[in-house]
């Protein structure tokens, strides 16, 4: 019987948050950090470890970090939790965050955003819960699923908390409404959208600004949308899921989409594993309505996310849930650059012109150029500290790099010697 395997994985001041990596796959939610004078090779045995903390609750979820400390969540049954971490690896408190998703694959998948002095995160079951950075006290919390009426898939809610100014945007799905924002300070509903009638998918949103709007995208498990932060609106939407279905027996394929879009220059992409085409849409001047740019076939990213480099898309494909190659596409025509085999798939960003590539089997991390001649290794090493699938994504901040593996954490300098 085939398996299907799922990720649970989230602008800088200017949107109002406190740090650059203080959220999902950095400043931009994109992958990208910001961080130079980073190590182009690795000592035979990896970086040096400079601390880890094997004593976390269990979870998927990556860390998130800023100049004070370091949080990242678990399952503690019934509940998620949230750990804080000082600059050591030493935790400070451990909160309640809400309820944990109670189906497959149950564990904590949140990974924080940090704004101001507050930790935001939802829980599996989705709760939203605002948490002092401070002692872990609560400040509030709100069941967003049950008073917005959600529906959500096999895997319950994966999706990482956006600050966008004074809001904090969850995506229930459901009849009643699609996106909604909170107030970040009181947990009181700001706005909800129309509803797409549609279940809520594993993604996470991103905001950018367009026709002089802030507008946050998302994906459900039919639609990649844009919404209008300032009040809501649905600005426009398309039928991904519809898009060129693959050749699999199982209907879930091409609306399990877990893949935070990715926005330059008016254009906007999104993918998904099981066979299903990514695809570029042209957002329009106005930014009232998307069209097709094109799909492609060679990178269906899993869960690992994806990251835009220089004009070329890298990530991980899905072949099947235990094997993917390492692809490269050009942003522009979706065209292949390459596709190489390297353990297995798992997710990746980048740093000061290197890919941190981090493969879900067995923890082996390659750093590679970022070039679309080929996917060349410069360095390797292998996690052997947690247990379980490496399902969470790297962090890099200040020099360090973050590993999350199960119940363990680990701390890595990378910087340059000076």
């Amino acid at each position: 019987m085939k398996i299907h395997l799922l990720v649970f994985t989230i602008t800088t001041s200017l949107l109002g948050f406190s740090g650059d990596s203080a959220q999902w796959r950095g400043p931009n939610r994109d992958g990208n950090y910001p961080d130079t004078n980073l190590l182009k090779q690795w000592p035979a045995d990896g970086p040096k470890l400079l601390w880890q903390n094997d004593s976390l609750e269990l979870g998927y979820g990556a860390a998130t970090v800023d100049a004070d400390g370091i949080y990242v969540s678990g399952s503690k049954n019934p509940s998620d939790v949230l750990i804080a971490l000082d600059k050591t690896g030493k935790i400070r408190w451990t909160a309640d965050i809400g309820a944990a998703f109670d189906g497959d694959y149950p564990l904590a998948r949140c990974t924080p955003s940090l704004d101001g002095g507050h930790v935001y995160t939802i829980s599996g079951a989705g709760h939203i819960t605002c948490t002092n950075a401070a002692d872990g006290s609560t400040k509030w919390s709100v069941d967003g699923y049950k008073k917005f009426s959600g529906r959500w898939g096999i895997w319950g809610t994966s999706e990482n908390p956006l600050v966008v100014n004074d809001l904090v945007i969850y995506t229930p799905g459901g009849s009643k409404t699609t996106m909604v924002a909170l107030n970040k300070l009181s947990g009181e509903t700001v706005w909800q959208t129309k509803s797409l009638d549609d279940t809520s998918a594993y993604s996470s949103p991103v905001v950018f600004k367009h026709a002089g709007r802030n507008v946050i995208a998302n994906v459900t498990a039919n639609f990649i949308f844009g919404v209008d932060a300032a009040n809501g609106e649905v600005l426009w939407k398309y039928s991904y899921g519809t898009l060129e279905p693959p050749d699999s027996s199982w209907s879930g394929a091409p609306h399990t989409n877990t893949i935070t879009p990715i926005y330059k220059d008016g254009y906007i992409y999104t993918t998904s594993g099981y066979d299903h085409v990514g695809a570029l849409f042209k957002i329009a001047e106005d930014g009232n309505s998307v069209t097709l740019a094109w799909t492609d076939k060679t990178l269906d990213s899993h869960h690992g996310g994806v990251v835009l480099v220089d004009g070329y898309l890298y990530g991980a494909n899905w072949i099947n849930n235990r094997s993917g190659n390492w692809c490269a596409i050009d942003w522009k025509t979706g065209k292949p650059a390459f596709e190489t085999k390297w353990h297995t798939k798992g997710s990746i960003i980048q740093a000061d012109g290197m890919l941190y590539c981090y493969e879900e089997k067995d923890g082996n991390i390659a750093l590679v150029e970022a070039s679309p001649k080929g996917f060349n290794v410069a360095s390797s090493f292998q996690i052997s500290q947690g247990a379980g699938p490496h399902w969470s994504h790297p962090v890099i901040d200040s020099g360090s790099l973050y590993i999350r593996h199960g119940k363990s954490l680990m701390a890595y300098d990378i910087k340059q010697a000076n």
